[in-house]
């Protein structure tokens, strides 16, 4: 199974500072609009979404269809197809994609320490 780009997505107190933050360690803002309260940071292949008022705890973040550079990969595992190999392993969903539509779509599923992952596809 194929997840695309990795990133961590930060629960973030103040974006500002955050920014600043990540950008004294070698990071640059990548995409995102601060004004929108949420970044997401670059550095290489290293990717921080910075987010701030949009969910309560981190998480680990995977985008079926894209690389770390956000282009679009001419083969990857459609969501859908990821989210019935996760029940059929009987790995509990916190949210579903509905399996009869097409393209973009999430499912958010948490690990046996009930850290969330976020597999998030956008194309």
């Amino acid at each position: 199974m194929i997840l695309g780009a990795f990133s961590i997505s930060l629960s973030v107190k103040d974006i500002k500072t955050s920014k600043t933050f990540y950008e004294t360690l070698g990071f640059s803002v990548f995409a995102g609009a601060i004004e929108r309260n949420y970044l997401i940071m670059k550095n290489g292949n290293a990717l921080v979404g910075l987010f701030q008022g949009m969910f309560e705890q981190n998480m680990l973040t995977f985008n079926p269809g894209w690389d770390e550079n956000a282009n679009t990969l001419d083969t990857f595992d459609d969501i859908r197809a990821i989210q019935k190999h996760v029940k059929r392993n009987n790995i509990t969903l916190e949210r579903e994609a509905d399996e009869h539509t097409f393209g973009a779509a999430s499912i958010v599923i948490k690990d046996p320490d009930g850290n969330t992952i976020l597999i998030d596809q956008h194309v």
